[in-house]
């Protein structure tokens, strides 16, 4: 895919298909059009070349995504709640919105009634297992900012995306705090490798946007560099087509709460920082893409194992 604003191309040649049940973490330089690309995604800014697919679970054949849908969900890193309603009352408006109209609550009064009582306890038991249990009957003003970030992801989450895009999601939160929310993206990924090994779909599939390679690195089981450092000019372009993938590799799978291995980190940080972030060093895009090798040859770990 491709996207362009007039005269300023964003992305050129954009091709990334995610497996279901990968947390894939999506990093590069300022300005590079990763937010463009969620855009594309999510359906508000279709792309001007090329197609997005999905793939519900289960089913063989993909849909051309042509707007927003509910097989899709995102979260920014402004959090949207409603002010006015509890955590337990955010989570389950999307349900509210989804499965009910305005004038079949009012005039099936008691049927919402019963589905109302649902939703809530569908929210409650989403929260719970997110570890927000204590914070149901919290509004957003009684609650931490890395708690508003929980809700708004659960927000998401109950309504059972096919994908979630998560943009800097962490970014204004304490060091502390992001790394107990990065812990809950780990749990999630662990839900993915348990339903898998029972032969089941897994139920999360995550793309992250990222600016610390760290935290790349640390939640998610593959890294993608987005960059307008590459050596376009071999291709005969008069100037920069966009920026495209220029890094794609695994990463570590990590259990919640398990240690890191700083080498491992270190090597990989370099990687993509020669790969990505340094415009001098502009090297053909294939060099630092080896993810679809490295699946075929067997040396994938949690869901790609």
């Amino acid at each position: 895919m491709a996207h362009w604003f007039g005269d300023n191309h964003v992305l050129f040649d954009v091709n990334l298909e995610i497996i279901r049940g990968e947390i894939v973490s999506l990093v590069g330089p300022s300005g590079c059009g990763k937010s463009t690309l969620l855009r594309a995604i999510v359906g508000t800014h279709p792309p001007n070349k090329g197609e997005i697919l999905m793939t519900a679970a289960g089913q063989e054949t993909s849909t051309v995504v042509s707007g927003p849908g509910r097989d899709r969900g995102i979260v920014y890193q402004q959090y949207s709640l409603f002010p006015f309603l509890t955590a337990q009352q955010n989570v389950a408006t999307g349900l509210m919105l989804d499965q009910s109209s305005l004038p079949s609550r009012f005039f099936g009064f008691f049927k919402w009634r019963k589905l109302r009582k649902q939703h809530l306890e569908q929210s409650a038991e989403l929260l719970t297992k997110l570890k927000l249990g204590q914070a149901i009957k919290l509004y957003p003003h009684q609650m931490s900012g890395g708690m508003r970030q929980r809700v708004a992801i659960a927000q998401a989450l109950i309504m059972k995306p096919g994908i979630l895009l998560l943009d800097e999601p962490f970014g204004a939160l304490d060091e502390a705090t992001r790394e107990e929310l990065q812990r809950m993206l780990l749990n999630l990924y662990h839900e993915n490798c348990e339903a898998k090994k029972q032969n089941n779909p897994a139920p999360y599939t995550i793309l992250i946007v990222t600016h610390e390679l760290n935290e790349a690195v640390y939640v998610g089981d593959r890294v993608v560099g987005l960059s307008q450092f590459w050596d376009w000019k071999s291709k005969q372009h008069e100037k920069c087509p966009g920026a495209t993938i220029v890094y794609d590799q695994m990463a570590p799978v990590y259990q919640p709460d398990q240690e890191k291995d700083l080498e491992d980190f270190v090597k990989q940080r370099d990687r993509i920082r020669t790969a990505a972030f340094d415009p001098s060093v502009l090297q053909a895009r294939e060099v630092f893409i080896k993810f679809w090798d490295d699946v075929k040859s067997g040396k994938g770990k949690g869901v790609l194992s």
